[in-house]
């Protein structure tokens, strides 16, 4: 998806001063996301941005985002890294790389899959696996995909796809390994136990729960030399 000055892909940001953690956590309390610009020609610059007008933007955006700070000159930007909350999920941090339209770009992708619920093997009871999260490329910022698709409505019980198999949109090239790096399998689904096996299996564990038994009314009485001198005193 080309990058646009739209609505949608642009993002308003505000400067700020570097001013250690204990400021950041004071925008997050007011419900701003700290964040940093670099790369290209210029400097870092540090912003926040509201979380809310973030979340809807990067939700209905691609790859690049327009921003622009203090109402300055909009200017190209990938997100290079979103950092959120380990619990709740929010974000608590925003890194953007500019970029140069003209100029191609290495960054990560989103791999999805699609047609599972008609994979024959998924249909006769086995479980689809994805391997690979994310796929490395290169592109131009402009042809940079939100994410790459891959369709595994054909797959059989115990197959398995590389990426040599996934077809790069245009303009895109992927940088792993075609053939070490898998994209899902489907594996058959694990053996329920025979019921010969769970009775050996419960049989185990009555004994084993005897032997406690008697471990345990021994440690409320005697210990086992205490006890033969007991009887030897009776006697």
């Amino acid at each position: 998806m080309a990058a646009s000055a739209d609505t949608s892909s642009r993002l308003d940001l505000s400067a700020r001063v570097a001013d250690g953690s204990r400021s950041a956590r004071r925008l997050r309390r007011t419900g701003q996301v700290p964040g940093i610009i670099y790369g290209g020609v210029g400097g870092p610059v540090l912003f926040a941005v509201d979380s809310r007008i973030l979340r809807n933007t990067l939700a209905h955006s691609g790859a690049i985002l327009e921003v622009a700070v203090d109402g300055g000159e909009a200017a190209p930007v990938l997100v290079k890294d979103l950092q959120r909350h380990p619990v709740r999920g929010h974000a608590v941090h925003l890194d953007l790389l500019r970029v140069d339209m003209k100029v191609a770009i290495q960054t990560h992708v989103t791999l999805e899959l699609t047609g599972a619920d008609l994979a024959p093997g998924v249909i006769e009871g086995g479980v689809l696996s994805q391997g690979a999260v994310e796929i490395n490329i290169e592109a131009l910022p402009g042809d940079i995909p939100d994410a790459l698709h891959f369709d595994v409505s054909k797959m059989e019980m115990n197959d398995t796809v590389t990426l040599a198999q996934l077809t790069a949109p245009p303009g895109v090239t992927l940088l792993d390994d075609p053939e070490e790096t898998v994209l899902a399998t489907v594996t058959p689904p694990t053996k329920e136990p025979e019921p010969d096996e769970i009775e050996t299996e419960t049989g185990v564990v009555g004994e084993g729960e005897d032997a406690e038994g008697e471990a345990a009314a021994q440690a409320d009485g005697d210990t086992g030399e205490e006890a033969e001198q007991s009887a030897s005193g009776d006697s």
